[in-house]
């Protein structure tokens, strides 16, 4: 975990000055886990145009920037917050399902959060994607399993236009590649601003494993959540 305080925080709390505070787990013997968890929090919340090269690299020039701000106007109370975490969701016999993101504020009207997924095969030491679990050319079916229960979830119907109040390219729905392997099904996270206005935070949704029965690979990672739902 990196903690780090403002110079001029003095004695007030966490939460009245300008603090960052990373919090991740290390896996015993996992270097190439614990440099994805790593890699995840660096391009969480890029400061620059590239990614620090490490965490403490990180918390400084993050404490740096609000440092230059404060120059610029020494009258403003205004102070910044870099919250970022990796958190374990799940572990089972051969997945590990790890969410990370954050928060940050760093002036503006407001804070941007982000939620993130990753998900590991610890046999094959790996990041498992849809291509591993589902069989090959399965886009465009899983697109409308899911554009059916995305409607159904936003009270619209079948053909209600998605153009006024969502942000998919060519107002047609779509998928993103922000998604966790969970027992229930495949969780997809849209994070703010993605495809609603900022008040409107994230959206989620869950394609269960019932409906995507004909697409899952057989002896995938995934496949065992499968016969647990079926109750087999």
């Amino acid at each position: 975990a990196i903690h780090e305080r403002a110079a001029d925080c003095g004695s007030k709390p966490d939460s009245a000055c300008t603090v960052v505070d990373i919090k991740y787990p290390l896996f015993k013997g996992q270097v190439v886990l614990n440099d994805t968890i790593k890699h995840k929090l660096l391009n969480v919340f890029m400061l620059g145009e590239k990614p620090d090269t490490s965490l403490n690299s990180l918390a400084t020039n993050f404490l740096k920037s609000y440092t230059d701000a404060k120059k610029d106007d020494p009258r403003s109370a205004m102070f910044y917050t870099l919250e970022s975490y990796v958190r374990v969701i799940r572990q089972d016999s051969s997945l590990l399902a790890l969410e990370y993101g954050g928060y940050s504020y760093q002036g503006g009207a407001h804070g941007g959060s982000f939620t993130g997924f990753i998900n590991w095969d610890t046999k094959t030491n790996k990041n498992v994607t849809l291509d591993d679990i589902l069989v090959d050319g399965y886009k465009p079916q899983l697109t409308k399993i899911a554009e059916r229960i995305f409607r159904k979830n936003e009270k619209l119907t079948d053909t209600s236009s998605l153009k006024n109040d969502y942000f998919f390219t060519d107002n047609k729905f779509a998928l993103n590649e922000n998604y966790s392997i969970t027992p229930a099904g495949i969780r997809f996270v849209y994070n703010q601003y993605e495809i609603k206005p900022y008040a409107a935070g994230q959206t989620e949704l869950i394609i269960p494993y019932s409906q995507l029965k004909t697409l899952m690979r057989p002896k995938s990672v995934a496949s065992q959540y499968i016969y647990k739902n079926a109750g087999i």
